[in-house]
């Protein structure tokens, strides 16, 4: 992503670290167009910190999780002890993808004479429909040029993409992806979407060893539903009730919920 992009508050950040200091580190966000973070010595381990260089150094990456943003003066504060190794060993991973997703679509460009401007609102595009440039690449190699076809983007790029993803991706199961918006204007919104969130994600357990699902922020009120199972109908199905748990919880709680196959690209 670009300098026109800000990171959550509760997301997870690759960083480098640049300078360290007696209070706590300055770091660059990998993602963020190099944007700079702050991460306090009280937010670099659990318990007391004498010596900040301990833990941290100039040079290293680090995953992080983002504490406060304030736009308006350019300043991020994140936390390096609120990451366990799970968390961190996942975003390192979908740091990796997206840096092989970012290389693709060089490809793309090349192979399809397109411009540098044309892939930088293409790739912002991608981001916006499914999450991430790699998920699209995940998409592109289940539902081949499908996956696009409300994006109306330009057919050789849609057929460079599908290319590019089949050639690389190699998906053992079935791998596809919905959409729930989800709202809540109680006291407690955050919460009550947490809960729908969670009644969501508890749907894999149910449905056995063999289906994955992954839910993730995409940007309010939107989250993606990402699941991989054996075979199209189970995943169709084990999607559908995911997403209606999620509605259903949050329905019961004061809110709502839609659910949405794919997005509409005027609606992005």
């Amino acid at each position: 992503m670009g300098n026109d992009y800000w990171p959550e508050i509760g997301e997870f950040v690759v960083c480098s670290v640049k300078n360290v200091t007696d209070f706590g580190a300055y770091v660059e966000l990998e993602e963020f167009g190099g944007k700079e973070g702050f991460i306090h010595i009280s937010e670099i381990k659990a318990g007391w910190v004498k010596y900040v260089r301990d833990y941290v150094r100039e040079g290293q990456k680090i995953v992080c999780k983002v504490l406060n943003v304030d736009t308006s003066r350019g300043h991020i504060d994140i936390s390096l002890k609120d990451v366990n190794e799970h968390q961190r060993r996942a975003k390192i991973q979908e740091w990796k993808n997206e840096q092989k997703a970012d290389k693709w679509l060089q490809f793309v460009a090349e192979e399809t004479g397109t411009d540098n401007e044309t892939m930088v609102a293409l790739h912002n595009k991608l981001y916006t429909e499914f999450g991430s440039g790699y998920a699209a690449f995940e998409e592109a190699s289940v539902e081949g040029e499908r996956a696009f076809t409300a994006l109306k983007f330009n057919e050789k790029i849609v057929e460079s993409i599908v290319k590019i993803a089949t050639e690389n991706i190699k998906l053992p199961f079935v791998d596809i992806a919905g959409y729930v918006d989800l709202t809540s204007d109680l006291p407690n919104g955050i919460e009550t979407i947490k809960e729908a969130l969670t009644a969501a994600d508890s749907i894999a357990d149910v449905d056995g060893k063999d289906v994955r699902l992954e839910v993730s922020y995409t940007g309010a009120p939107r989250y993606r539903i990402k699941v991989i199972a054996p075979d199209y109908k189970k995943a169709e199905a084990v999607l559908k009730k995911s997403a209606q748990a999620a509605i259903d919880t949050i329905s019961a709680l004061g809110g709502s919920g839609i659910f949405k196959r794919h997005i509409d690209s005027e609606k992005a």
